[in-house]
């Protein structure tokens, strides 16, 4: 029988978010635990390329970790907007995701899902994911030949099943959805892609459509943003058949929330969220002490250290066991 890997910390931030202000992440999944392997994943390569769901993490257990955290940074005087599952892999391929949002409803504090929406054809996600305020559905490409060549999806997956599914929950859902598309410099970025996109996620009507770019060291060596260009191009065009439209290619700040230990801290957040140097000295700033510990980390290899975009950036080794 093959090793579960070991979930990283289950909460990580409050983060600042493009989306969701600022955001407690829940990282729910084992590492690399997903039905994609996403070209531009800012957690590398996919290990475990998966679509059964499975029991991941115990809800009552989320709900203690959870609760604490929120104590504790309510104490320190941190703002929390949103509860945002956005783990290390594909939330929806946890069983217990329904009840990790109704144990959680009770702490009064948004709930928010972020999903590749590859499993969104089943029933019983689509009736887990109701529990949430908020969901965010991946749509970067709704031809097959871009599907495959941007999101590299398990090969149970069926574009037109997964499009179907995004589709039928968006008639069902009563809370905010939201869609993002990752826009590749020459994988999905054409007149080819953006229109029939664009002809979809009208039929879809989310509440805000995302475009975005990679910002943080992709999966796969040479993966570039796609060019001012190509994202003007795709503005204009989804901005004519979507109302809200929105371009994330901006900087998140240096807003991270501190518990006070800043190795726990840098390790929490960059085991899912790649930091820039000067978010890292946010938070070194924030617990008092000094790059030391990130050089320690570094030099023991259970952080390292990325040069993408002219920025350095500090990510955890995923397979780095504390």
């Amino acid at each position: 029988m093959s090793q579960q890997p070991q979930l990283p910390p289950v909460t990580f931030g409050p983060v600042p978010s493009r989306r969701f202000g600022q955001s407690l992440g829940l990282n729910t999944i084992p590492p690399k635990t997903c039905g994609y392997s996403c070209v531009y994943c800012q957690v590398g390569r996919t290990d475990h390329l998966e679509t059964r769901r499975e029991r991941h993490c115990d809800p009552g257990e989320l709900l203690a970790d959870v609760s604490a955290v929120v104590r504790q940074l309510k104490e320190r005087g941190e703002r929390i907007d949103y509860l945002t599952f956005v783990p290390d892999g594909e939330p929806t391929l946890d069983i217990g995701l329904g009840d990790q949002l109704r144990l959680l409803r009770p702490l009064g504090i948004p709930l928010a899902v972020i999903t590749n929406a590859s499993l969104l054809f089943r029933e019983d996600v689509r009736s887990d994911l109701a529990g949430a305020d908020r969901v965010s559905v991946k749509v970067d490409a709704v031809r097959h030949e871009s599907w495959r060549r941007v999101d590299r999806p398990h090969g149970d997956l069926r574009l037109e099943t997964v499009l179907d599914g995004i589709l039928e929950f968006s008639r069902s859902f009563a809370g905010e959805l939201d869609t993002e598309t990752m826009l590749v410099d020459g994988m999905n970025d054409s007149d080819a892609d953006i229109r029939p996109l664009a002809a979809f996620l009208q039929q879809v009507k989310p509440a805000r459509s995302y475009i975005s770019i990679p910002t943080r060291p992709p999966a796969v060596a040479g993966v570039q943003p796609a060019s001012e260009q190509s994202l003007v191009r795709a503005y204009e065009t989804i901005a004519a058949a979507v109302p809200q439209v929105e371009l994330l290619t901006g900087y998140e700040g240096t807003s991270f929330a501190s518990t006070g230990d800043a190795r726990a801290d840098i390790l929490a957040i960059t085991a899912v969220h790649p930091m820039r140097s000067d978010q890292v000295d946010a938070v070194l700033d924030k617990c008092g002490a000094t790059r030391d510990v990130v050089e320690w980390l570094v030099r023991q290899q259970i952080l390292v250290r990325v040069d993408y975009g002219g920025q350095c950036f500090y990510l955890r080794r995923l397979n780095h066991i504390l």
